[in-house]
């Protein structure tokens, strides 16, 4: 079978897909004897279609799995996708309102078969997508978060956490959406810039300030820094009466550190119940808490007459009211200030105080290194220690901060999508309320018919069970249908387990680090004993071309992979994605990075097509050529340079740097040098070699159109590409292989100075260079020249890039001519410099021409100096010849 003219993805892609995956060659086997690379794939949420975004992971992470694999290595690649609690919920319900009716009207069992419904097909469509893009998982240990067995170890670990105390259930300060009428995590909540009135207002004998009046009406404490000399005839505990919203209240003093004396006057009232860093306060000093908003964003009977009241209608009211009993001091018209949403559901966040449960972070239970530590210093030690690595190292700074101000996690949500809470609850004839908490309900028939025992509502925040994500995937499915086993033995017997963890590298996105990242180091060290990976590899966000955030409020700024793929094919769009990728830092799309991956796949099977058609049928890959040239020994000494450098920067996560050292071996190297060489100095083993070994150092950037080449040449050897070994090249002659590095140099510069003196094949003489007979059709043909000869003196121009005595046979008056013409050109060229230069250096030019201008202006400048200098480079070779 021959290779068409032409490379056309669509006719290959699916076909080789499928070949991979009949092969098994996908599949771990935890009983080899291979060493081990494990990775789990972060589970994409069943929302929908993947993203850019999920296409850089599943190009990083599928280059990782077959690297490793042609190293020799048992890969897991474990795939899965999650339930994503939040944002599944918020879309059904969105579905259900725009049908006119709500969860609650439907009932719970058929919200929940509606979601279902709704994931499955979302799964389908995802699953497919991922196989567009190569991802080469072991799809045989497909996980879901919902799956039995994850759901077993969710319930064996809130289990365990409650009776080791470390989950607890308790009235906390939370974020509340009003909308989704859920709590959502602090890492769930983002912030948005907002211009707003700031009112100045009079309470008792101090001023204070605010934003919100309508939190204000149980204010009874005024806080101030116990250092500030202003209040200090104030004493902690002092109480006056101050005239209010609805009437006189007492008021207390409190003296407390957090208060920033240089914000406002540098005094405030709290209010507990509605601000994180008031209820830490009241929670310091014993202070009372009381509500004044309800769950829908409504005024409370404490508001008087504003009660029922929205909050954002009632704000001006509450002004009026104010200024009439003259307690307005002033209003800031343009005061700037964020404000919390829930980045999921967008809805505006208001601070509750509500019965929910937590994780303490702080106690200290967990038994880690022979030491008893609490979930936050397990945390720090992990990273300070070294156990696992952050790449990039800058991280480390972000992640400790947030691990230093970590708060306990709520993780109960309002919501029926998602893992239910294992705890039931019945109410005894005096009152008290028994929990009861574990895998199963209780099954005691001790409770009345009144009080039987009734399961929490809620569930759990998603990332509790995606906390668990790299042990629980691991879990045998099989095992986890037996109760008797605990979770210990459920680790000891499950042999993915046993051989996979901890995995080798976890790779996701820098903005997760916090959400996922952390909370899988927390649980995993907790639960398992264990760290859950040994790297974290974080990449950067894809951004539009303008740099700005791919937003659904800018369609056009959204790309789909699958619109990506029919038109270039997966491999341009793979290498595409990791141009110029770098750990932690975001990068824009480019349709010109597509073009020119698209191009170099057409170089690749142009290189390939014209290797086939010197070799015919009678190659067979796997045998090691002998070198006949000096252009052989170069090409694998340069095939093993690369294979070795692609490898290094492989080990140490730089797809960038190693995709460039391919790119630039190929093209450079193979296509414009080798090949034409071979064209003179035809050598037909070492130029299978080369094609056979590029296939396999490409193949992990480009799986496709290499496993395609390798198919159609070698497809009856029953061989897969997949599936082969990383070449291990043999050692060429370094002598040699200079020497062709001089050939090349000489081919260069006698190229250049071809076209620069326009002078039509001319002659190569050298004086006691040996190795260009040997060379001599070859210099000829690849440099344009009438011939090459060796003689003991002689004139003309010299060649300066190379260290032999080499010159071309030009007459001195047409080097003079040349000469001449340079050096009017360079006159020219620094008259523009200096004009432009003039005209920047002119601070009323810069300070009122357009920007647009001035930009052009300076890009004018950079040209114009860029080709003075490559003028006068020039001149330095004509005057050095």
């Amino acid at each position: 079978m021959q290779l068409p003219k032409t490379y056309e993805p669509g006719d290959y892609e699916a076909d080789i897909y499928a070949l991979w995956e009949k092969s098994g060659a996908f599949a771990a086997d935890p009983t080899s004897n291979k060493e081990r690379f494990s990775i789990a794939m972060p589970p994409p949420n069943e929302t929908g279609t993947l993203s850019l975004g999920h296409s850089l992971f599943l190009t990083l992470q599928d280059i990782m799995a077959r690297y490793n694999r042609l190293q020799g290595k048992d890969v897991l690649w474990l795939p899965g996708t999650d339930h994503a609690a939040l944002a599944v919920n918020a879309i059904i319900e969105k579905k259900l309102a725009d049908e006119g009716t709500t969860k609650h009207e439907i009932g719970r069992d058929a919200f929940l078969d509606r979601t279902r419904e709704f994931v499955g097909q979302s799964r389908g469509t995802m699953l497919g997508q991922m196989r567009a893009m190569g991802a080469s998982c072991d799809w045989s240990r497909l996980r879901y978060t919902l799956d039995p067995a994850l759901t077993r170890t969710v319930g064996e670990v809130f289990t365990k956490m409650y009776n080791d105390s470390l989950i607890y259930r308790g009235h906390r300060i939370v974020n509340w959406d009003p909308n989704l009428e859920t709590n959502v995590s602090d890492d769930e909540v983002i912030y948005e810039e907002e211009t707003t009135k700031f009112y100045t207002l009079k309470y008792g004998p101090f001023q204070i300030a605010t934003a919100r009046p309508e939190t204000k009406f149980g204010d009874k404490y005024v806080v101030m820094h116990p250092d500030d000399k202003r209040y200090k005839k104030y004493k902690h505990g002092d109480t006056f009466t101050a005239e209010w919203i609805t009437g006189p209240v007492t008021a207390t003093v409190i003296k407390d550190e957090a208060i920033d004396p240089t914000f406002g006057t540098g005094v405030m009232t709290i209010t507990p119940w509605h601000s994180m860093v008031d209820f830490d306060i009241a929670e310091r000093h014993n202070l009372d808490k009381t509500q004044i908003i309800d769950f829908h964003g409504k005024l409370l009977p404490i508001a008087g007459e504003f009660a029922g009241m929205d909050i954002v209608d009632a704000r001006p009211k509450i002004i009026e009211k104010l200024e009439a009993k003259g307690l307005l001091v002033k209003t800031d018209e343009n005061y700037v200030h964020n404000i919390a949403r829930n980045e999921r559901g967008k809805g505006i966040i208001e601070p509750q105080i509500r019965l929910q449960w937590f994780i303490d972070v702080n106690k200290q239970v967990v038994e880690w290194k022979g030491k008893r530590l609490s979930l936050k210093e397990v945390l720090q030690s992990v990273i300070r220690e070294g156990d696992i690595e952050l790449m990039p190292k800058r991280f480390e700074k972000i992640y400790f901060h947030w691990i230093d101000n970590l708060r306990d996690w709520c993780i109960s949500r309002q919501i029926w999508w998602g893992h239910r809470i294992p705890a039931w609850y019945r109410t005894h004839t005096d009152g008290t309320v028994e929990t009861y908490v574990g895998l199963q309900a209780p099954t005691d028939d001790e409770s009345e018919g009144w009080n039987e025992w009734e399961q929490d509502a809620d569930t759990l925040d998603t990332w509790f069970s995606a906390a668990l994500w790299t042990w629980s995937t691991l879990i045998d499915p099989a095992l986890a249908t037996d109760n008797s086993l605990s979770l210990g033995d459920l680790l000891r017997m499950s042999p993915d387990f046993q051989a996979y963890h901890p995995t080798s590298v976890m790779e996701t996105g820098w903005d997760i680090l916090f959400f996922w990242v952390a909370r899988m180091i927390l649980s995993t060290t907790y639960a398992a004993g264990q760290i859950p990976f040994k790297t974290v590899y974080l990449h950067g966000l894809i951004r539009a071309e303008d740099g700005k955030k791919m937003s659904k409020s800018r369609p056009e700024s959204i790309i789909d992979p699958l619109d990506v793929i029919p038109k270039y094919g997966t491999d341009a769009l793979r290498m595409a994605l990791i141009m110029g990728v770098s750990p932690g830092n975001d990068q824009n799309w480019g349709w010109s990075k597509v073009e020119a991956n698209r191009n170099f796949c057409n170089k690749l099977w142009n290189i390939a097509r014209y290797t086939e058609g010197v070799l015919g049928e009678s190659y067979t890959p796997g045998s090691t050529p002998e070198p006949q040239t000096d252009a052989d020994h170069w090409v694998l000494r340069k095939l093993q340079q690369s294979t070795d450098a692609i490898g290094k920067h492989l080990d140490r996560y730089r797809f960038s740097e190693a995709y460039d050292e391919l790119y630039h071996f190929v093209w450079d190297d193979v296509a414009d040098w080798y090949i034409e060489a071979s064209k003179v100095q035809e050598s037909r083993d070492v130029l299978g070699y080369a094609l056979e070994n590029v296939l396999k150092i490409a193949h992990p950037f480009a799986p496709f159109i290499t496993e395609t080449i390798w198919q159609t040449l070698y497809g009856d050897t029953d061989s897969l590409l997949i599936t082969s070994e990383w070449p291990k090249i043999p050692k060429a002659d370094k002598k040699q292989a200079e020497n062709f590095e001089q050939i090349k140099a000489i081919v260069t510069e006698t190229r250049a100075l071809v076209k620069s003196l326009a002078v039509s094949k001319p002659s190569l003489y050298y004086r006691d260079v040996p190795f260009l007979a040997g060379n001599a059709e070859l210099l000829t043909r690849m440099g344009n020249l009438a011939g090459v000869r060796e003689v003991s003196d002689g004139t003309g121009l010299h060649l300066t890039s190379t260290t032999y005595e080499c010159w071309l046979d030009v007459d001195s008056g047409m080097l003079k001519a040349y000469a001449d013409k340079l050096a009017t050109q360079i006159a020219t060229q620094e008259k523009v410099v200096a004009q432009l230069q003039g005209r920047l250096d002119n601070k009323s030019y810069v300070a009122h021409a357009p920007k647009e201008i001035v930009r052009q202006t300076k890009e004018q400048l950079e040209e114009a100096t860029a080709n003075l200098e490559r003028l006068k480079v020039e001149q330095t070779r004509f005057q050095t010849a």
